[in-house]
């Protein structure tokens, strides 16, 4: 199967492994130091393919991965599931939603036991599934809750474009949308956090293109990579990080060069351009309130913002006290260091996102790499 098997071939793996081990080890000799290099997946697609396929288990002990993130359920702040709560309560109202939001945790209840309680909130895979929900029932008010990056993103603005078009006016978007520029800076900023390099996303990078990471290597001094998310990619990619570390260079460097262009796509960009505008600030769980990191519906089609529709409450909540999600998004923490992993808190019984969405980094280390881990961790003491 092209493009898949390829990419998973254990003798290429090997390979691979055995120059990231010589070059790990020409490194840590060279700095003389036995700090780790850590180096940040930032997409979650990245950190379940580390523990799907046990690369973490490869790697020298010269090298960490820290986990990014890059997950768009996980960061969704606990007041934002009350809001999208509050409008799914609504009379007359149907709330879609992709699957991994349905259990997210607020306040008080999930989106899935709002359903089981009486509200019409029903499961869509994008949101010209939902406008289709709109058009079969013009008596009732559709809001698609609208999450991601830019990956994302662009199919939002068009089928808000032809909702426009069609004049559909039953339909509407509450966003969450947003971006990963804004995002990396806060990482790097924080200055407690010390990171040699980066593996970059690679759906979002097929949208925006390589350039907008410029600023890492120049303002920063870090190796930026943008990789796939079969085995190997990841493998190449963190050889390459490597390599430009040994050599003394700081690039932006694409390895998912069958799939990423470095102009991104235009046609994806104009979309976001017209429909969204940044939002001033937008809260994150866990990395707080980061300025023009989210979207919002622009003036021209604020007809179908649900927030303008629909009186949201809009507060600031913080994160349950045992929950420790916030440390794991900013890689300051491992999952299985959390108090209530695996415990109180599995993906049945989530307390907080990340063992929730596909994507999350709990939800990886529960379901490919816990035991294993917990074997290590417990071993060490």
């Amino acid at each position: 199967m092209k493009y898949i098997d390829e990419f998973r071939d254990p003798a290429l793996g090997r390979r691979l492994v055995e120059q990231i081990s010589v070059l790990a080890e020409e490194l840590a000799a060279g700095r003389g130091d036995a700090r780790p290099l850590k180096l940040m997946e930032v997409c979650g697609g990245h950190t379940h393919a580390i523990f799907k396929f046990g690369l973490d288990e490869l790697l020298p002990p010269s090298i960490e991965l820290v986990h990014g993130p890059g997950c768009p359920v996980c960061v969704l702040p606990v007041g934002r599931v009350d809001d999208a709560i509050h409008i799914a309560s609504q009379p007359g109202v149907i709330f879609t939603t992709f699957g991994d939001a349905l259990r997210v945790p607020g306040s008080t209840r999930s989106l899935l036991q709002a359903k089981a309680q009486g509200a019409d909130v029903r499961t869509v895979y994008s949101p010209v599934d939902a406008l289709a929900i709109a058009r079969q029932n013009p008596e009732r008010s559709v809001v698609f809750f609208g999450l991601g990056f830019e990956t994302t993103a662009p199919s939002t603005a068009l089928t808000i474009k032809q909702a426009r078009a069609e004049g559909v006016d039953n339909f509407y978007l509450f966003s969450n949308h947003i971006t990963i520029v804004p995002t990396l800076e806060a990482i790097l900023a924080a200055p407690d956090l010390e990171l040699d390099g980066f593996v970059g996303p690679g759906h979002v990078t097929m949208v925006i293109g390589t350039q907008p990471y410029q600023f890492i290597c120049e303002r920063y001094k870090k190796p930026f990579v943008v990789s796939g998310f079969e085995p190997l990619d990841v493998l190449q990619s963190i050889l390459m990080i490597l390599r430009q570390l040994a050599e003394g260079r700081c690039e932006v460097e694409n390895q998912y060069a069958r799939l990423v262009r470095s102009q991104g796509n235009a046609v994806a960009q104009a979309a976001m351009a017209e429909v969204f505008r940044p939002r001033s600030h937008f809260e994150w769980r866990g990395l707080g309130s980061i300025p023009g990191s989210g979207l919002a519906l622009r003036e021209d089609y604020a007809s179908f913002d649900a927030e303008q529709k629909f009186a949201v409450p809009a507060l600031s909540i913080a994160d349950p006290k045992a929950c420790q999600c916030g440390e794991v998004l900013k890689g300051k923490l491992k999952p299985w260091e959390c108090k209530v992993f695996g415990t109180a808190c599995t993906p049945q019984t989530p307390i907080g996102s990340c063992m929730v969405s596909s994507e999350g980094a709990c939800a990886a280390y529960y379901n490919h790499g816990r035991l294993t881990t917990l074997r290590r961790s417990q071993s060490a003491l």
